[in-house]
């Protein structure tokens, strides 16, 4: 196997890791809706997940692991990936925002501020700011 074939086959696995992860909060309330199945396949196309894998995860989407990225980033734009999720069916139910403060932690968040990380993360993409700004207000939010 090629290095090239490593590194692709490690970065699709992290794409697929990642999907599932927003499978996991689609999935808190026990439904996905039409706008979370939206945003699913919209988001399978950008993480480059076929259709075969992208019903394999739907499947079983629990058996795969939360993988933090290094980059602190990264990990802030999986948390905006995330908090969309959250909002893609305009309700937001306490199952969600528990979820997604477990997977805020498995980001590698710290456990001591996750819910504050969590609370200005939605807020920020309720109120319709671009990943861009979501990025900056979350380095900032103590300033």
């Amino acid at each position: 196997m090629s290095i090239f074939n490593m590194f692709d086959s490690g970065f699709k696995k992290r794409n697929q890791d990642h999907f599932a992860s927003i499978v996991r909060v689609a999935m808190s309330d026990g439904v996905i809706t039409e706008n979370e199945r939206t945003f699913l396949h919209r988001l399978a196309a950008k993480l480059n997940i076929s259709e075969d894998e992208y019903k394999v995860i739907l499947k079983d989407y629990k058996s795969h692991p939360i993988n933090p990225p290094t980059s602190y980033d990264l990990r802030l734009g999986r948390l905006y990936d995330l908090a969309t999720m959250v909002y893609a069916d305009d309700v937001l139910g306490e199952k969600q925002k528990d979820m997604l403060e477990r997977l805020g932690i498995g980001l590698g968040f710290s456990t001591g501020n996750i819910s504050y990380v969590v609370d200005k993360a939605l807020k920020l993409v309720n109120a319709g700011v671009d990943k861009d700004n979501f990025l900056d207000e979350i380095k900032n939010m103590n300033r």
